[in-house]
């Protein structure tokens, strides 16, 4: 799932047009210039049923917009949203956004704090 999602990401123009290829799991490479987006597994379950594990899961999955300005940010995770709320296709039964909030990473030096909205996706997906 972790690496379709993100390919998914990467393959969408308006996307990868603010943020280049600055779609990680986990973290932002240090040095790397913003904007950006980085994915992180918020939680991911599976399915069962009385005859044991389906192959289907749902992970909540966060996925945090950076950039050196509010707009910047917020015209990154519009371009997110867009790509990803509703989407399915591969493994990826169905994306649905769950959640959003802006804020601004912590710090004494301003020009090192970069501003974020974070967006969470409910991922449906089956294992291959």
């Amino acid at each position: 799932m972790e690496e379709e999602l993100r390919a998914v990401l990467l393959a969408d123009g308006g996307v990868s047009g603010r943020a280049g290829g600055r779609v990680n799991w986990g973290a932002h490479p240090q040095g790397a210039p913003w904007p950006g987006c980085v994915l992180t597994g918020v939680s991911d379950l599976g399915g069962h049923t009385l005859d044991g594990p389906t192959g289907v899961f749902a992970a909540r999955v966060q996925i945090d917009c950076y950039a050196g300005t509010y707009g910047a940010a917020k015209q990154l995770s519009r371009a997110v949203r867009a790509c990803l709320d509703g989407h399915s296709g591969g493994i990826l039964q169905g994306v649905f956004l769950a959640g959003a909030r802006d804020g601004r990473e912590g710090g004494t030096n301003e020009a090192d704090r970069p501003f974020r909205v974070s967006l969470d996706f409910m991922v449906h997906y089956e294992e291959l």
